[in-house]
């Protein structure tokens, strides 16, 4: 039985650190596995993240095409069939959101004309489609925010 007292790792999960500079007859001695002068023989020796050693990186190798917007905004979508799950006269917001289980990642909320919707809502959310507003405020309801 496997019991605290006598807790042992498997056989050959641990090495020892290879200990290096130690003499010619450790076969690691002298120059330390590190080869003779160049960068990666100096002490402080770190390569920047991309770098294969003078080759062209991959990130420079690789073509790039289009624009790449860093300021885009990817919103959580919501369609009226998920909010029609909700009571009648209920306040959707992204706290409900949330608690629903429709969104699951930080970041504002936009819903979207998908589906119908046939109870009045209270929808308080970042964004809401010219449609889904429409529909919204159609089944009695209103779009806050």
């Amino acid at each position: 039985m496997l019991t605290l007292n006598n807790l042992a790792p498997s056989e050959g999960a641990r090495k020892a650190k290879k200990r290096v500079g130690r003499g010619p007859g450790s076969g690691s001695g002298k120059t330390a596995a590190r080869g003779h002068k160049g960068a990666r023989a100096r002490s402080g020796y770190s390569a920047r993240p991309g770098f294969e050693g003078g080759q062209m990186p991959l990130h420079r190798r690789l073509p790039k095409r289009g624009f790449n917007n860093i300021f885009k905004q990817v919103c959580n979508l919501v369609s009226l069939d998920q909010l029609n799950t909700f009571d009648a006269g209920s306040i959707v917001d992204y706290a409900a959101l949330v608690t629903a289980g429709y969104v699951k990642k930080a970041g504002p909320v936009k819903v979207l004309a998908n589906g119908e919707i046939n109870k009045a809502l209270t929808v308080q959310v970042d964004k809401v489609s010219q449609g889904a507003k429409e529909k919204i405020i159609a089944a009695g309801g209103s779009v806050e925010g």
